[in-house]
């Protein structure tokens, strides 16, 4: 979403990119596949966390 409405230039998208400690924005797929983990049994011992999916930009 934000690559199609904020990051119409690949300066934008490399400035944004380089903020991040992982030096890229994510994948729609890499956010959907935690979106996915999160109802299934594999998560099922995970209760009342924030966990954040930004590459570590608000821990930096």
């Amino acid at each position: 979403m934000a690559r199609s409405s904020m990051l119409t230039s690949d300066e934008a998208v490399a400035q944004i990119s380089a903020m991040h400690p992982v030096k890229r924005i994510a994948r729609p797929e890499e956010i959907a596949l935690f979106v996915a983990f999160l109802p299934s049994d594999d998560a099922s011992f995970i209760t009342g966390a924030a966990l954040a999916i930004d590459g570590g930009f608000t821990t930096r």
